[in-house]
C-alpha cells in the first residue's frame, strides 16, 4: 500500500481515534495531509467538540521546547544570549543568593538545555495538579526562581530529568536577552521569515507565555518547521546551531536520546523529534528528506493515536 493508503486505512480502522491533523513532505514537497474531528483542549481549557482542518491551530504541548531550542540558536547568532557553556543562575541577577550556594553555582544553560539539571523535578502528576512541578512552577510568585531552587539530588550533567522548569528558564534568558517577551522575539526572529503568520503562545499565571508548553501552530507551519530543520535552517537559524543541537548528549533509554531541547532516535533509522503531551509530534528524518508533523487529543493519556498514525508513515 502507499503512504496514503496505509495512513487511511489507520483513520478508517479507528486505531487512532483521538487522532486531529497529519501533514508530510519530502524533499519538501506536500506529499500528504489529512484532518481529523475531536474533542480538544489549549493547555488546561476545553474548546469543546472541534472540526480540523489546515486553518486550524493547535496545541503542540512540549513540542514548544524544541521551538525554543530553535529560537535559542537564532538568538545566540546574533549576540543576544551567552554560550551554552554560560553560567545558568548569573543570567538571572536577582537570585544572588540562590548564584552563591556552591552546589548550584556550576550551574550552565547547557544542563538546562539537555534537562540534565540534577534538581528536583516531577511531572509524573496530571497537569491539571499542583503536584506536578512544571503547575507548580506556574503556581510559584518566581518561576524563575522556583526551578532555580529546588532541592539538588544529584551532579548536574549525568542524567535526563524530564524538565519543564529548564524550557522556561531558556525561554526567559531569549527574552531578557532579546528585550522582548519571548512571543514577540518568536513572531520577528522565526515565525515571519519562515512565512507563519498566525499562532499563539498560551501565557501561564505571570502573564509570560509558557516556553514548555503553550505554542499553537497550524499542523502545515509546525511541518515547516520541521523542513527548516531538515534543510539546515536556511538564513533564518544558524546552521552550526542545528548541528550542536541535534547532536546527541544525554542518553534517555537505549537507541533514544536528547541534544538541545530534541529527542534523537540513534538507531538504524536516525531521526529527531519534538514530542508534546497529546499526541503532538514533529520528525525530521533525513534518510528519506522526510519530515511529519502530527497533533492528537489524547492528553495525560497514551499516544496511541498518533503512534498509529506515525507508524503508517515512517513505515510505508
Amino acid at each position: 500500500m502507499t503512504m496514503a493508503e496505509r495512513v487511511d486505512e489507520v483513520l478508517r480502522a479507528g486505531k487512532a481515534p483521538y487522532f486531529h491533523g497529519l501533514v508530510v513532505l519530502r524533499s519538501g514537497e506536500l506529499v500528504l495531509e489529512r484532518y481529523g474531528s475531536g474533542q480538544d483542549h489549549r493547555l488546561g481549557d476545553s474548546l469543546g467538540h472541534v472540526e480540523f482542518d489546515r486553518d486550524t491551530l493547535h496545541d503542540l504541548r512540549s513540542v514548544s521546547k524544541s521551538v525554543v531550542g530553535l529560537l535559542y540558536g537564532i538568538a545566540l547568532g546574533e549576540g543576544l544570549v551567552p554560550e551554552p557553556g554560560a553560567g545558568l543562575v548569573a543570567q538571572f541577577p536577582e537570585l544572588q543568593d540562590l548564584a552563591a550556594d556552591p552546589a548550584r553555582a556550576h550551574l550552565t544553560i547547557e544542563h538546562a538545555l539537555t534537562m540534565t539539571l540534577g534538581l528536583e523535578w516531577n511531572e509524573d502528576a496530571p497537569y491539571t495538579s499542583p503536584a506536578n512541578s512544571e503547575i507548580a512552577m506556574e503556581l510559584a510568585p518566581d518561576r524563575y526562581r522556583y526551578v532555580l531552587e529546588r532541592p539538588v539530588i544529584e551532579e548536574a550533567g549525568k542524567r535526563w530529568l524530564y524538565c519543564g522548569g529548564a524550557s522556561a528558564l531558556i525561554g526567559g534568558i531569549i527574552a531578557r536577552g532579546a528585550g522582548k517577551p519571548l512571543e514577540e522575539y518568536a513572531a520577528t526572529a522565526l515565525f515571519e521569515p519562515l512565512g507563519v503568520t498566525t499562532f499563539e503562545w498560551s501565557k501561564g499565571e505571570h502573564r509570560t507565555v509558557s516556553a514548555a508548553a503553550g505554542l499553537r501552530l497550524r499542523p502545515a507551519d509546525l511541518a515547516a518547521i520541521g523542513q527548516l530543520v531538515l534543510d539546515g535552517g536556511r538564513d533564518i537559524v544558524p546552521g552550526e546551531w542545528l548541528q550542536e543541537m541535534l547532536r546527541p548528549r544525554v542518553l534517555i533509554d537505549q537507541g533514544f536520546e536528547y541534544g538541545y531541547q530534541w529527542y534523537l532516535s540513534t538507531g538504524e533509522r536516525r531521526w529527531s523529534e519534538g514530542i508534546g503531551n497529546g499526541g503532538q509530534r514533529l520528525v525530521v528524518r533525513p534518510e528519506d528528506e522526510l519530515v511529519v508533523a502530527v497533533t492528537a487529543g489524547e492528553y495525560d493519556q497514551d499516544q496511541t493515536s498518533a503512534v498509529a498514525v506515525l507508524e503508517a508513515v515512517l513505515n510505508a
